[in-house]
């Protein structure tokens, strides 16, 4: 009796395994099905500082004698260079035996490293304001930025270069975070979304796991961040970036 329930065991084993290899036998493309990655890289963002507003109320320092307009400007904003981890998942849907259509989403956990920048504000030029037209005021702060919560969602038709390669590409919307602060600005965020392209590798190292090479590109638009300066001027300064990413990983293929 007992060999008859390890032998019963084994048949429903094997039907089991059977089955799963049918399945895959099944699929029109090797690559179709769900998937997910991790990877790690490089990233670079090159931001636009635009021409903002600062509300400076009269009295301010006890040097200004009447409420200002002024104007607030970017100079000497350096490019963020920051080293990235990714994770992401999706699924291949089969066109053919040759071409897939995938929809994936993206995520960099954790922020980026901070790079630097400063701001001028300027009061407006208007011969009324006598020596205070056009001049600075206050000193040239110098400011710090970083960029966090990077996501993307993406169509991502492939190429089934045979059943353990895949080229693709990447088209989608993407969303990030901005931090900024000066040392008389506290730490303020915007989010910025936009769209991202990116081309893909994937080639297998076993039957189910593969490793991977991406390149993405993300342009994102322009979008106004609001802090106050000294506790007591509004500042709004209206911000935009494009950023590249750079990645190498490893997945599984389901």
């Amino acid at each position: 009796m007992k060999t008859v329930k390890i032998s019963a065991i084994v048949l429903a084993m094997a039907g089991v395994f059977a089955t799963s290899a049918n399945a895959q036998s099944a699929k029109t493309n090797a690559w179709e099905g769900f998937y997910g990655q991790v990877g790690v890289g490089y990233g670079t963002v090159t931001p636009t500082i635009k021409d903002g507003t600062a509300t400076i109320p009269a009295g301010f320092g006890g040097v200004i004698p009447v409420s200002l307009n002024a104007t607030t400007s970017g100079q000497n904003v350096n490019t963020l260079n920051t080293a990235v981890a990714n994770i992401a998942a999706g699924y291949n849907f089969a066109i053919n035996d040759k071409f897939v259509v995938g929809l994936g989403v993206s995520y960099d956990p954790g922020a980026s490293s901070g790079a630097t920048g400063q701001l001028v504000t300027r009061a407006p030029t208007n011969p009324a304001l006598g020596p205070l037209s056009g001049a600075a005021v206050g000193p040239t702060q110098n400011a710090t930025y970083q960029m966090k919560n990077v996501y993307s969602i993406t169509v991502n038709p492939g190429y089934t270069i045979d059943n353990d390669k895949l080229a693709y590409l990447m088209l989608g919307y993407t969303g990030a975070t901005v931090g900024l602060s000066s040392q008389n600005i506290p730490y303020n965020t915007v989010n910025l979304t936009g769209y991202t392209v990116g081309l893909g590798y994937k080639q297998m190292i076993t039957q189910s796991l593969y490793m991977l090479g991406e390149v993405k590109y993300a342009s994102y638009g322009q979008k106004t961040a609001n802090a106050t300066a000294y506790g007591a001027v509004p500042v709004a300064q209206p911000v935009s970036a494009n950023g590249a990413e750079f990645l190498v990983g490893v997945g599984y293929r389901f």
